[in-house]
């Protein structure tokens, strides 16, 4: 059976197709939409053998970028649109509302858009996603996996604000969390590596990055809080911050509530610490001696470890410590500076090993107390599989 999974942005569709044969999950083509509603739009595709195509196309809606999608799909990937049996979306915001992925109906749509104030960019850009699919494909399943749904095991001590409870009860404000299906796929990965499920914090490094504690296949806590703001730095977001600052700003700096969001999000983080978000920009001016930039990598890798510190306690111990997505995967610099900080674990670095990349790998020195890995992540196998167990 082929299953297809979409992540649907505001202007974006990424697409993966997956052959699947029993437990073998074999993506047969993959690619991106991007610019819809926008001039300039295009779709792009890369197939198994490695052929790519890119076709400048005018997309006014997600309905043509989908259309787009399937054109290049049969070009080289199926014959037919009934060979797709069932089409997998990531939904960025659960809530409380869903514990787990769910097979898609009027209902479940109507609760996704309704969520859509706790996840205004994302939530919108998923229902035009399984609604384009509705209208191309109206009698196949669609399944919806949700980013925020690994993180339902959270204890209420590790979800509740101290607010009015009224806040929470009222107004759903709690801890979240995002990445949920990457932070499930790597810990599963590590459990499979050091033969238990254990205790493993997942580190998810990217542009957007969140820190999880799994206790025995189960998220305990995790940084990204009631929006994907909270937590440790990241590329332009600010991370955890006195939460009067916002307020100080607007008083006194005569700044709207819109301009500080922007602010927060869009020009802080690395950006707004060394004036790169580019994590690779970042390293090459580290290395380059820079002065701004080797306080503003410190200060992110200090953020990492104090997270790391603290689900250690929260967990009551730990078995390994996992890296992935864009940076976790790909910087080795920012690995060794983590990892030195935790020497105090018993921890040591395999340089050797901490130097490859595109495996996944043990990156500690076979006497270390604690191990660390490198796991690649792979959420859109998550979301098939998920996929094809609720399709059935």
């Amino acid at each position: 059976m082929k299953i297809l999974v979409l992540n649907s942005g505001s202007s974006s569709l990424k697409y993966q197709l997956f052959d699947v044969e029993g437990e073998n999950y074999k993506v047969i083509a993959k690619g991106l939409a991007e610019r819809i509603g926008i001039d300039g739009s295009m779709v792009s595709i890369k197939y198994a053998n490695g052929d790519k195509k890119t076709v400048t196309v005018n997309l006014p809606t997600h309905n043509e970028a989908l259309q787009e999608v399937f054109n290049l799909l049969l070009n080289g990937a199926i014959s037919g649109l009934d060979e797709i049996s069932a089409v997998g979306h990531r939904t960025v915001h659960g809530g409380e509302k869903f514990k787990s992925s769910v097979l898609i109906n009027e209902d479940v749509i109507k609760t996704i858009e309704d969520l859509s104030q706790l996840a205004p960019l994302h939530n919108p850009a998923s229902v035009l996603g399984i609604r384009a699919v509705q209208k191309a494909l109206p009698n196949i399943p669609q399944v919806a996996v949700f980013d925020t749904a690994f993180h339902q095991t959270m204890p209420k001590e590790a979800f509740l604000y101290g607010l009015p409870l009224e806040q929470y009860t009222r107004h759903q404000i709690r801890r979240y969390g995002m990445h949920g299906t990457s932070h499930q796929y790597v810990s599963a990965e590590c459990a499979k590596l050091i033969g238990k499920k254990g205790k493993i914090i997942t580190c998810h490094l990217g542009n957007g990055a969140s820190i999880s504690a799994v206790d025995n296949g189960m998220c305990k806590d995790t940084s990204m809080g009631f929006t994907p703001l909270a937590g440790v730095i990241m590329g332009t977001r600010c991370g955890d911050i006195d939460p009067y600052i916002p307020l100080h700003i607007m008083k006194y700096q005569d700044k709207t509530a819109d301009e500080v969001n922007n602010l927060l999000n869009k020009q802080s983080g690395m950006l707004g610490l060394s004036g790169y978000s580019d994590m690779r920009d970042v390293e090459a001016q580290y290395l380059a001696g820079d002065a701004r930039t080797i306080d503003a990598l410190n200060t992110y890798v200090y953020t990492i470890i104090k997270f790391i510190g603290s689900y250690i306690a929260a967990l009551g111990g730990v078995d390994a410590i996992v890296f992935t997505a864009g940076i976790g995967e790909n910087s080795p610099i920012i690995r060794k500076m983590v990892i030195e900080r935790l020497s105090y674990l018993g921890m040591s670095l395999n340089e050797e090993n901490n130097n490859k990349r595109g495996e996944a790998l043990e990156i500690t020195a076979s006497d270390s107390k604690v191990r660390a890995f490198v796991i690649p992540t792979d959420e859109e196998l998550v979301i098939a599989k998920d996929t094809v167990r609720l399709s059935k």
